[in-house]
């Protein structure tokens, strides 16, 4: 059984294909019965009462696995209409063997003409992994009528328009509401704008030669809930508050307080052992009837900092920090400071203006923050999320939560992590400062960079699906603070 937090590029999914079907001896035929198979037997566990459905198919081998799967329905006494784009006939040998067989039992295609037929189900089966640019003409068309037909739709190994490998969409894509992954989980499925586009992911791995898999690396891994028990077991019997660690948070600017308590509060529930918050003295008393286990400080010619960041294990830095000549003091010298670093928000700002290396930091940017630290485009940002994160850490030296739909966290020399948590609710203002303090107080409790970037991540992510229960719309980041606490005690979940 393959480890399905293992998430593959294109290139890997295609050697696999190859090498496997290269032992098979037969062309690659048998993965393609296999794969047309499992994508019946997947709409018939998903809408079992179907009678009626039409499969669109391209000219590929994507194509191939759609007529397979409409021979299957036919020989099932199904109602079965295939349609190709016009004048795209089956173009590989396989798709023409599939596309024969089809014939061979009875079944016929038509061109699309403008309309999709009533049916049940879609099955799409138009691209799969073979585009990298966006749709047009006719194949535009045809994707735009299934996305506007009432049919429920099944894509086959990915929804055509979906970039596989960076979750890009670089035009219309099929909005699919299953998609039946073949022989590996493509990254690019679980970040970006192709979250909007997936449906329920599954997979089939098929049945490869083991010969196949030797030496195809994968390019990521799928973080969920179960990583947790192995970074946060139970605290010994005889601990104290000095053993989880004493994280500073520096930042709150005028107007921006609040920024700075959610960071500090975060930490503690994330369980550090000691908060101190160095903010403006306006924010002090504020600071204190909201959480009095902080220790504030206020820091308006930044004479108290070096104290400050002597008692510290961790700095937080960034949240409501601004740019002004008051944040840019703090932030030089609290980044010389030697001491482990989370930068967030205008830190990060601030470090694009003077780029440097921060090795052994944190960096927490969403997409806009990214792109103004590599001196990109946002939208370049978004169409290759696994790239610009490691770009990131590479540049800086550093670990990188790239956030956003399907957070990717990089660092130099590293798999990357993909956290498969997280829902719309948590865009809002404020996720972001809450974040930043429960990376830094995982960090504090002795994990290392990667460990606590990837465990925070992942922990702020499930604690936002789990204040979402009864609905995204409205979730607030204080929302977030109560099951923060129980699901940074792993050992108490069932």
């Amino acid at each position: 059984m393959p480890d399905l937090s293992l998430l593959f590029d294109t290139a890997a999914a295609r050697a696999l294909d190859a090498r496997a079907s290269a032992l098979a001896g037969d062309g690659g035929w048998s993965l393609m019965a296999q794969a047309g198979l499992a994508g019946w037997q997947c709409l018939l566990q998903q809408w079992p009462d179907a009678r009626s459905l039409y499969v669109v198919a391209g000219a590929g081998n994507n194509g191939g696995d759609g007529y397979v799967l409409a021979t299957h329905a036919l020989q099932a006494g199904r109602q079965v209409q295939v349609i190709t784009l016009p004048g795209r006939l089956p173009a590989t040998p396989l798709a023409q063997q599939a596309a024969a067989a089809f014939a061979a039992a009875g079944g016929s295609s038509i061109e699309f003409d403008g309309q999709l037929p009533v049916a049940d189900v879609g099955v799409d089966a138009l691209f799969g992994l073979g585009l990298d640019r966006a749709p047009a003409g006719m194949a535009q068309a045809l994707i735009e009528a299934l996305n506007a037909s009432p049919a429920p739709v099944l894509a086959l190994d990915v929804p055509s328009g979906v970039d596989a490998d960076q979750g890009g969409v670089p035009g219309v894509a099929v909005r699919a509401a299953v998609t039946l992954q073949f022989i590996v989980c493509h990254r690019g499925l679980y970040t970006g704008d192709a979250l909007d586009h997936v449906g329920q992911r599954r997979l089939a791995p098929l049945d490869l030669p083991e010969a196949a898999r030797e030496g195809i690396a994968a390019s990521a891994e799928r973080w969920v809930g179960d990583r947790l028990r192995a970074l946060l077991p139970p605290r010994r019997a005889n601990t104290h508050k000095g053993e989880s660690g004493h994280v500073l948070c520096v930042g709150g600017n005028h107007g921006s307080g609040g920024a700075a308590v959610m960071a500090a509060e975060a930490a503690l529930r994330a369980g550090a052992g000691l908060l101190s918050v160095g903010t403006r003295r306006e924010h002090v008393g504020a600071m204190l009837a909201r959480l009095p286990e902080a220790m504030a400080h206020a820091l308006e010619d930044g004479a108290a900092l070096p104290a400050l960041l002597d008692r510290a294990r961790v700095v937080a830095i960034g949240p409501g920090l601004g740019q002004d000549d008051w944040a840019r003091a703090l932030h030089a010298s609290v980044l010389a400071c030697g001491r482990p670093l989370v930068i967030d928000a205008d830190a990060l700002n601030l470090l694009a203006q003077n780029p440097h290396a921060v090795p052994d930091a944190i960096l927490t940017p969403h997409p806009g923050e990214a792109a103004r630290l590599l001196g990109c485009s946002t939208a370049e940002v978004q169409a290759d999320r696994f790239g610009s994160a490691q770009a990131l850490a590479e540049r800086y030296h550093a670990t990188v939560v790239l956030k956003g739909a399907g957070s990717v966290v990089a660092a130099p020399a590293r798999l990357p992590r993909l956290i498969a948590a997280g829902n719309p609710g948590m865009a809002v203002g404020g996720m972001g400062d809450l974040l930043t303090g429960v990376i830094a107080g995982l960090r504090a409790q002795g994990l290392d960079a990667f460990d606590a970037a990837a465990g925070g991540a992942l922990l702020h992510a499930l604690a936002g699906d789990a204040a979402a229960i009864d609905g995204a719309r409205g979730l607030l980041p204080t929302d977030l603070l109560a099951p923060l606490r129980r699901l940074a005690n792993p050992e108490r979940s069932p």
